[in-house]
Order: C-alpha cells, then sequence, then structure tokens
C-alpha cells in the first residue's frame, strides 16, 4: 500500500505509529515486542526514524525490511540527507527498494552530533524539498514529510515554514506528519493555514503520549513544542512520580485524540519512542468507540 492511498477514504481515521532503532540488544528484543503489541491495533502503517552514520544507517535500512517483513504491516522508512551525498542517497534508495519499501519520510535531519554534515553551500541536498524531487526522481516512492504547527526552530517565521512545506507537497509529497504538540488550536490553525496557501494532502497530526515529566520537558526544549498551561498544572504536582505521569499523559493524549478527530484529522501517528502501553492504550480507545 502506498502512503499515498492510506488517507483517501474520510470516513476512516488512519492510525501509525513511529519507532526509533534500539542502541542494545536488550533494547532491539523490547523494540521488537512493542511492534508486535501494537500491531494487534492493526494500523495502516508503521515508520522507523533514520540513524544517518555509519553502522546504524545500515541497521535502520534492514530493520526497516524486518518489520515490513516481520509484522505484515506496510513500512515508511525515514531517510535524511544532511549528511549524504546524491551517490549515497541512491544507494540507500536502492537498498531500500531490495527490501520492498515503497514509502519514504524525506527529512533534512538534524545535523550530526560529530559535526560531520557538509556546510550548506557544498551540501547535494540543501533542504528536504530537494530530497523530495530526487526522490520523486528515483522511482515509484510515496513520500511522507514534516510540518511543524508551531513552526521549526530555524524558520525565520511561521508564514516562512509554511512557504517551506509548500514547496515539499509541490515537489511531490504526498502527507504532512507534524511534531508533536501539546495545543490541539496550533494544529488546526496551522492546518487552515496551509490549506488557505493550496496545500491540499493529509496534514497528520504526531502525538506522543507523555511518560515522564521530565523526559517531555527534554522533548519540548529540544523541538520547540510548548506545554499548554493546562497541561502544566496537571503534571506538576506529580512531576516526580512516573506512574501517575504516565496516567495522566495517556488521559490528555486521548482527549487529544477524540477532539483532533472530530475536527477532521485524517488520523493520528503516534510516537511511541519504542514504548507499546501509552499508544496501545489510547488507540485502542479510540478504535472501541469509533466501532459504536
Amino acid at each position: 500500500m502506498l502512503l499515498k492511498d492510506a488517507y483517501k477514504d474520510a470516513n476512516r481515521p488512519v492510525f501509525s505509529f513511529e519507532f526509533f532503532l534500539p542502541k542494545t540488544p536488550e533494547g532491539f528484543e523490547k523494540f521488537k515486542q512493542t511492534v508486535h503489541d501494537l500491531k494487534t491495533l492493526h494500523p495502516s502503517f508503521l515508520t522507523l526514524t533514520y540513524g544517518a552514520m555509519g553502522t546504524a544507517r545500515e541497521k535502520t535500512l534492514e530493520t526497516s525490511g524486518w518489520m515490513k517483513k516481520a509484522s505484515g504491516v506496510e513500512t515508511v522508512a525515514h531517510l535524511t540527507c544532511i549528511a549524504h551525498s546524491r551517490p549515497e542517497i541512491e544507494r540507500t534508495v536502492e537498498t531500500l527498494r531490495s527490501y520492498g519499501i515503497e514509502n519514504i519520510m524525506a527529512l533534512r535531519g538534524d545535523p550530526p552530533l560529530d559535526g560531520s554534515a557538509l556546510p550548506l553551500e557544498k551540501r547535494d541536498y540543501k533542504y528536504a524539498v530537494d530530497l523530495v524531487r530526487h526522490l520523486k526522481r528515483l522511482g515509484n516512492f510515496s513520500i511522507g514529510v514534516a510540518g511543524y504547527p508551531e513552526g521549526h526552530l530555524e524558520a525565520a517565521s511561521k508564514e516562512a515554514d509554511l512557504r517551506h512545506l509548500h514547496a515539499k507537497v509541490q515537489a511531490g509529497a504526498d502527507a504532512v506528519f507534524t511534531q508533536l504538540f501539546f495545543n490541539n488550536a496550533d494544529y488546526f490553525l496551522f492546518a487552515a493555514k496551509a490549506r488557505k496557501i493550496g496545500i491540499e494532502v493529509p496534514i497528520v497530526p504526531g502525538i506522543m503520549p507523555i511518560r515522564s515529566f521530565k523526559q517531555i520537558q527534554k522533548f519540548t526544549t529540544m523541538c520547540g513544542a510548548k506545554l499548554p498551561r493546562e497541561l502544566t498544572a496537571l503534571l506538576e504536582p506529580i512531576r516526580d512520580d512516573d506512574e501517575a505521569v504516565a496516567q495522566a499523559g495517556i488521559g490528555y493524549a486521548l482527549r487529544q485524540c477524540r477532539e483532533l478527530l472530530a475536527g477532521g484529522a485524517p488520523g493520528i501517528h503516534f510516537y511511541t519512542l519504542n514504548q507499546s502501553r501509552a499508544s496501545l492504550a489510547v488507540c485502542s480507545e479510540l478504535q472501541r468507540e469509533l466501532s459504536r
């Protein structure tokens, strides 16, 4: 199934789950169990983030192939271009094709921590839009791209960020998947502005159920997402009790998802952090309510 076909039925919300490459054998075993657990919800597809450097790159490609084969669920492979030359991207794409991968999440990616990214003027792909254009020339891939309801940290403005998104869609992107957010008003305003400038592809909200107060503070600082006052007030009294925070996070994510779907979102993309409990609880309850 191509990504561009997943959202054709406007009456059926699409649920999907995102994973990252584990770093240890123990982590990989837990990752496999999480994939198995979430497969029981019959998601439309799974995605795997990309390790751009050295052995992580090869392991990511192999794991994308494993996910598709072992789970029987369509897999969307993330691909970043900030640290790759054109020949490297072409070899990577051929490897993905050999694993039966037909869907790619095209991203610029963050600068590698080892400082190996080339200066902007020397890169074959300056931005994600350049990768999207190249992928469209390389074959019949369906392509997803990232969107930022609260604006990308490096964007000159939210309006400039939307223009960049529009360019990615015009270059061939089939769907937009948002950065995590906790205020649904940000998503709805973002989607409305995107439609106004001519972005017509599905705009899929990305939701991360909160597992710990410390962890979500770290993530929001890294990506520029804000914690609404309502959510902070909910978590502050229990911030040192991870179990209580996780339960509150499940409840908050469930309320978020209900409102998003009721407001016309085409589905929910869950950032699982390779943990099944919260995403399983939220998604299974949504499916139960939708089946009534």
